[in-house]
């Protein structure tokens, strides 16, 4: 994709039709309508390395910046095989609209180098990232485009980055990336943000629909860093975790599950296969599971037009990105399941990024009692704004979600004018 809109990236072409339907209801010119579905700016070029065996091969890297309406650019890199200018340009599509709807001072974006992580040595990786810095040290910055870590990337190549932006610059500029070290400007709580701000949403949204935490039955897809760390916030809080699951599959305890034992058990076996704490099913198996809150924490069209009818829980809390489809999603709809988008869902990460930004930037830490305490303000504040919306306007709150967003953007964007 270079010239033609986000459009053609059917990768988040679903995210593109919950743009079209808040737009809509924005009645949103044409003229802004077509600025925001086009980037700002798409960036590729070639990545020579030395492999450790003398050879040279050469990756391709992007990085695109889709707004700046608001800030500067805020998104992953990830290195995967599979990364190409299409998925980029409509994951900082998506992360526009993410910062936007809690509010955050940036615009979105996205990068990436098509490459295997798993196949290359640790020398490879930090000589590929440093490429790759160099090559984005014009145009990414504290002020200009701020990365993070994303698929098959780490904080240590995060400090890889910014050392590398830092010696062009010559001097520490430790806001260029966020997801750090602690000890080079990372944010304490980091590691732990999105998990732990799914199940803040979820905590709220029970308590709107009258549903006390120790009377809530939870199922949680996936079992990484996200979907353990909400199931631990869940068990911490009262509620009874009846499913988990990790590629080797679901299992489920009508009794509960002892999540601290499950999490012991997946660290020392590397996975949950073999865990004897609940009853194996497949992970198309347990999504149907009857729950008060349904958590996909894996992958991405999880929950389709062919199994959204057999979906029984009240209200599903969205961790991972895209995992519901739009003819998903408008059953749930007419089923009266409450569904919180992943833009929302999943947006304690990026929150607490920008709070490690803003302490990079001020030169000050806060203790991560701190961080947690002003990631429920920022978070649940914004989110109650989104559910007046919903109620309001009568919509689901995704769709009220995006209409905040794009409302924001709009807004700012107005403000400064087209410059021409």
């Amino acid at each position: 994709m270079t010239t033609t809109t986000v459009r053609d990236a059917s990768v988040f072409g679903d995210a593109m039709e919950y743009f079209d339907e808040a737009a809509s209801l924005l009645n949103l010119e044409p003229g802004v309508r077509a600025i925001l579905t086009h980037p700002s700016r798409q960036i590729i070029f070639s990545i020579p390395f030395q492999r450790d065996n003398g050879s040279i091969e050469v990756y391709t890297g992007y990085r695109v910046q889709y707004n700046f309406a608001r800030g500067p650019a805020k998104g992953g890199i990830r290195y995967h095989p599979g990364v190409t200018l299409d998925e980029v340009t409509a994951l900082a599509f998506w992360m526009t609209w993410k910062c936007a709807v809690v509010d955050l001072p940036f615009g979105g974006g996205k990068g990436g180098v098509t490459c295997d992580p798993g196949e290359l040595s640790p020398g490879e990786i930090e000589r590929i990232t440093r490429r790759y810095a160099a090559e984005l040290v014009e145009v990414v910055g504290p002020d200009k485009d701020v990365p993070a870590p994303d698929v098959g990337t780490t904080p240590q190549i995060m400090a890889w980055f910014m050392d590398t932006y830092s010696m062009h610059m010559r001097a520490s500029t430790p806001g260029v990336v966020t997801g750090k070290p602690l000890e080079i400007g990372g944010s304490a709580g980091r590691i732990e943000a999105t998990g732990r701000g799914v199940s803040l949403v979820a905590f709220e949204e029970l308590r709107h629909l009258g549903i006390p935490p120790a009377a809530a039955r939870v199922v949680v897809q996936g079992f990484g860093n996200v979907g353990s760390v909400a199931a631990k916030m869940f068990a911490a809080r009262g509620c009874k975790v009846i499913g988990i699951s990790d590629i080797s599959g679901g299992y489920v305890n009508q009794k509960g599950i002892d999540v601290a034992g499950a999490l012991a058990y997946a660290q020392e076996h590397h996975s949950l296969a073999g865990y004897g704490g609940g009853g194996h099913v497949t992970n198309e198996a347990l999504l149907e599971v009857e729950c008060d809150v349904l958590v996909p924490a894996a992958l991405e069209k999880v929950l389709t037009a062919e199994n959204a009818e057999r979906i029984n829980a009240k209200l599903i809390v969205e961790a991972a990105n895209g995992p519901t489809t739009p003819q998903a999603d408008h059953i749930f709809q007419r089923k009266g399941i409450v569904v919180v988008p992943d833009i929302l869902g999943n947006a304690g990460g990026v929150i607490v990024s920008y709070f490690e930004w803003v302490q990079d930037r001020q030169g000050y830490f806060w203790k991560e009692s701190e961080v947690n305490e002003r990631l429920e303000e920022l978070l649940l504040t914004n989110f109650r704004k989104v559910r007046e919306v919903a109620h309001e306007r009568k919509i689901p709150y995704r769709t009220a979600a995006y209409m905040v967003a794009i409302d924001r953007v709009t807004r700012a964007l107005k403000m400064r004018g087209v410059y021409a």
